[in-house]
């Protein structure tokens, strides 16, 4: 099954049609054991990865290449395990005391995870699914944290990325679900057996999110020699020659850098400006980082979508109806506008921000599931109306199944119009109650490389737009 799972990565090739409702997310602390910090990058004000460097995330010279194809047929127990992790192979053997370093390296991350980030050894620790999403979080926070320009990854924190997610990843490998296979024994008998294969979500989402992330490190690697350079805020003296055409730029307003990105480095072009090719291959880049961003994005509201709802989340919301959660005004409208026009309402209430935004979305979801709730409830008086239920369609003129339909309509045009929304409250709860270690990761990851793929965008637009800045000017 390992090699089955290797060659499915390997040979995957991106298919995926995103949704253009997919929803984004946010990153929030997902445990009380987990603390996060403000980073200064650009990443961490759009996606959902705020988060500590993990001590799971600690730097280590002993580690070389990922490991080849050619690796699988190592018979040792320890050597296989290393060669599905990335670790070294010398020319003649691997050394045994390089081997046993990175073996004891390999062992202290794992028992890291197995004690649900206490390292007390109580038992007060996280479940597995939380600490692995964490772990992932914290190792995307110390790849690329820092990295806010278009060049290359760094070459360790590139081995580094590739290492550590080939280990958290490995568990993958035994998540299998059973299903009959008919197997003709020598005599010509013919038996249904059960036989183990990769489960359905992890067979689809995992290889298409390998691509995802080979394709994104491919973008920055194709930033390697560049027309455009970057400069700090006033780091630049006013004798340089480039100081010129840095400072012409800065001083014009820039829509796509806004006041909370003041700490990102500025990208700069001569006074000519770019030259076509270098525009092109920009623009071809852009399109391509934005697609990646779509699927992860797509993949990422599925595993949502599939993760159970918590009962604390829906012991928290109102008892009696959703209008608590929306409010008088929304809650006329929704209920009074015989064509009922979620554009038309989100316009009239003159959104000014982004957490203003993400602060109806909550309360529209909230009172969707409210209503959804009520329903259920409605049509449950006797078992006769669950029958009548399974055997016919939902009253559709019910008022609370209209409201929730309408709140769901109204909630999939916000997160349309800001598509760099952060993670609801809801969303929230799944990931911190999320006991599925499948899910967990596939979340996580998801998640890391749509914040990746967003982060390119804007930092291909920012050198496009002071281009354009650049030859307005002339």
């Amino acid at each position: 099954m390992d090699s089955s799972t290797s060659t499915s990565d390997e040979n995957y090739e991106l298919g995926y049609q995103p949704s253009p409702s997919s929803v984004d997310q946010t990153d929030q602390s997902l445990t009380d054991t987990t603390s996060c910090s403000i980073l200064s990058a650009d990443s961490f004000a759009y996606c959902r990865t705020n988060s500590e460097a993990s001590a799971f995330s600690e730097h280590t010279d002993s580690f070389s290449e990922i490991a080849s194809p050619s690796w699988r047929g190592l018979k040792s127990p320890a050597r296989a395990a290393l060669s599905r992790l990335g670790m070294r192979q010398h020319k003649h053997g691997m050394d045994e005391e390089v081997m046993d370093l990175e073996l004891e390296l390999m062992k202290e991350r794992f028992s890291k995870l197995l004690l649900g980030e206490d390292m007390s050894g109580s038992g007060k620790g996280v479940c597995t699914a939380v600490t692995i999403s964490n772990a992932i979080t914290n190792l995307y926070a110390s790849v690329f944290g820092q990295h806010q320009r278009l060049e290359p990854l760094h070459p360790e924190k590139k081995l580094m990325w590739k290492r550590e997610m080939n280990c958290l990843l490995s568990v993958c490998d035994y998540i299998v679900e059973f299903s009959p296979t008919l197997q003709t024994l020598k005599d010509g008998t013919t038996l249904e057996v059960m036989t183990s294969r990769p489960r359905s979500d992890i067979y689809i989402n995992l290889p298409a999110l390998r691509k995802l992330d080979a394709m994104l490190l491919d973008i920055l690697d194709s930033f390697q020699v560049t027309e455009f350079w970057y400069a700090e805020q006033g780091s630049m003296s006013g004798n340089s020659t480039r100081s010129g055409s840095f400072r012409r730029i800065v001083v014009q307003p820039q829509p796509q850098r806004k006041e909370e990105k003041w700490w990102l480095p500025v990208p700069c072009v001569s006074p000519d400006g770019l030259s076509e090719k270098s525009k092109k291959h920009l623009q071809q880049k852009r399109d391509c980082a934005y697609q990646i961003h779509k699927a992860a994005m797509a993949i990422n509201s599925a595993i949502l979508a599939e993760m159970q709802i918590p009962e604390s989340y829906m012991a928290s919301l109102p008892k009696v109806s959703g209008k608590a959660s929306v409010g008088e005004t929304i809650y006329r409208y929704m209920y009074n506008a015989e064509k009922f026009s979620p554009d038309y309402l989100l316009d009239s209430l003159n959104i000014s921000s982004e957490h203003e935004a993400l602060e109806l979305a909550d309360k529209v979801e909230a009172s969707m599931y409210t209503w959804r709730r009520k329903m259920c409830m409605t049509h449950s008086k006797s078992s006769w109306d669950m029958v009548k239920d399974l055997m016919s369609d939902v009253d559709r003129t019910d008022k609370n199944h209209v409201l929730a339909e309408r709140a769901e309509t109204l909630l999939f045009c916000l997160k349309q119009r800001y598509p760099e929304l952060s993670q609801t409250t809801l969303d929230t709860s799944k990931i911190q109650y999320n006991k599925d270690v499948g899910q967990a990761v596939l979340e996580s990851y998801s998640r890391v490389l749509e914040s990746l793929a967003f982060n390119i965008v804007a930092w291909i637009e920012d050198v496009l737009f002071v281009d354009k800045t650049m030859k307005n000017q002339e």
